[in-house]
């Protein structure tokens, strides 16, 4: 025993990097261990579902998952297929997996996609902006947005989860939690934004949309990688070297909040017998068109705003979800462009996190629709939904309550318990 003492001290180096190898093994090792009992209790409460008995006569509900490989730095593809796939093949669905092998491919299969029961997007923001786009865009988006939804958090940025899913810090237990959500079926009804250009065709995002400094010196932090935690700082720090104060200037027409029309019953009344369905045909087509036509045309009023700002956003209000809410509007976020360097560097580091906090000082408008245009020859990009896109004027419609998506139960029980309190 001495012999060994004397040794491991003469070589005390060595030792110490041999007892850190091993901590830090032990500690893989037992990681490894938990996610696979995570994996099997998440198997085992999916088998439940499918061992469900249904009739003969019912076909199997068809799930289709768009799958974005190169999600999470080419992880996802690995991620979904350990932790996702073995659920929902328990689970007694009839699953089609598409994976997409390019940029803008999930808008075109949404175009062809026949009929299913269940949509699931696998991947991140940029992955669900493209499916919902995809959706919105099709000739029979009406009947085709009231397919549920389900989100299986694997990107790098998934904006979304922070609503439908509890936080969690293990990856495994996130993505297993949120598969199981989409069997257990609760859905909430979320707000899309239609987000269209002169010539092109609209794009939609559930998150919204961001123009300015914050936006363009995020996206460089990934130069600074060498940097670690401080890349973030340093991206914004850096940015401050150009013209100072960033400022960019736009004219915005917007539309005040509409107020929001009773929910839809589930169910459809029954159709009335052929004699009313005449007797109201006959009504409608004999009553004056006068009064119609006195009924329809209430202007609009809109209200014009010269701006000057670090930054404008556009958002949804789906992250601080209000499903008793009387009223639909998006929030429309004007920031000052009097902010320091010292302020710009410490917020962008905020908005790395929340990308559409609205700071102290700044306006804040509600909107149900507004046009944004900007003054000729601007250059820069847009962030909608964390996806970048061309700078131009555009008009923004919210479409309320537009798609169903599936959530934990335990959220949305959270939303109602916050909205009677």
């Amino acid at each position: 025993a001495m012999k060994v003492l004397t040794t491991l001290r003469t070589h005390w180096k060595k030792t110490t990097f041999g007892v850190c190898l091993l901590s830090w093994g032990g500690n893989w090792l037992y990681g490894k261990h938990c996610d696979n009992l995570l994996r099997r209790a998440a198997c085992q409460e999916a088998q439940v579902f499918g061992n469900q008995l249904i009739p003969s006569s019912m076909p199997l509900k068809k799930a289709t998952v768009f799958l974005n490989p190169a999600a999470c730095k080419g992880k996802a593809r690995n991620l979904f297929e350990t932790n996702a796939a073995p659920i929902l093949h328990l689970s007694g669905l009839d699953v089609t997996v598409v994976k997409t092998d390019y940029e803008g491919q999930a808008k075109k299969l949404l175009e062809l996609m026949e009929n299913t029961d269940l949509i699931i997007i696998a991947g991140g923001d940029g992955t669900v902006q493209e499916v919902i786009t995809g959706l919105l865009r099709r000739a029979d988006e009406a009947a085709f947005s009231k397919i549920p939804i389900g989100f299986i958090p694997l990107g790098k940025t998934s904006t979304l989860s922070h609503t439908l899913y509890p936080e969690s810090t293990n990856q495994v237990e996130h993505i297993t939690n949120a598969t199981l959500a989409i069997l257990k079926g609760e859905t909430i009804p979320l707000d899309v934004l239609q987000i269209k250009g002169e010539k092109e065709q609209p794009v939609f995002a559930v998150t919204g949309l961001r123009w300015g400094s914050y936006r363009d010196a995020g996206v460089k932090a990934n130069k600074y990688w060498y940097l670690g935690p401080l890349k973030t700082k340093a991206a914004h720090f850096f940015s401050t070297f150009k013209e100072w104060p960033q400022k960019h200037q736009a004219a915005l027409m917007y539309l005040g909040p509409t107020e929001r029309p009773p929910e839809e019953p589930e169910e459809k009344p029954s159709r009335p017998p052929l004699y009313v369905r005449l007797y109201r045909r006959l009504r409608l087509y004999w009553s004056s068109p006068s009064k119609e036509i006195s009924q329809e045309v209430a202007p609009e009023e809109w209200e014009e705003l010269k701006l000057s700002t670090v930054e404008l956003s556009i958002a949804t209000r789906n992250r601080q979800l209000d499903l008793t809410r009387t009223e639909d509007s998006m929030d429309i976020c004007i920031e000052a462009d009097t902010v320091s360097k010292g302020q710009f560097v410490s917020r962008g580091s905020q908005k790395m996190r929340d990308p559409h906090m609205c700071p102290e000082g700044s306006q804040c408008i509600q909107a149900s629709r507004c046009i944004l245009q900007l003054p000729e020859g601007t250059e820069g990009s847009f962030g909608i939904d964390n996806e970048e896109y061309e700078a131009m004027p555009v008009e923004v419609k919210l479409l309320p309550r537009k798609l169903r998506f599936i959530c934990d139960p335990r959220m949305r029980e959270q939303m109602l318990h916050a909205a009677v309190q």
